[in-house]
């Protein structure tokens, strides 16, 4: 455990009950939330090269036009 983590117990261990628990159940969707953003993004990595290699040959073909921001 880091120094800054132990650090943050600490701390909330000198809170109320509920105070606790309400930090715990933040802490814990954080990492659900984290977990989700993982898996998402590892099965998202065909989809995004394919993406990209389309764009690509778009690109290729003289297919895309110039962005100008100014237009958007």
């Amino acid at each position: 455990m880091t120094e800054l983590l132990e650090q943050a117990i600490a701390r909330v261990k000198n809170l109320s009950d509920s105070e606790q628990n309400a930090i715990a159940a933040m802490i814990l969707e954080e990492l659900e939330d984290e977990a989700k953003w993982d898996k998402s993004f590892a099965n998202s990595q065909d989809l995004l090269a394919s993406l990209a290699n389309e764009a690509m040959e778009e690109y290729a073909a003289g297919e895309t036009e110039k962005l100008d921001p100014e237009q958007l």
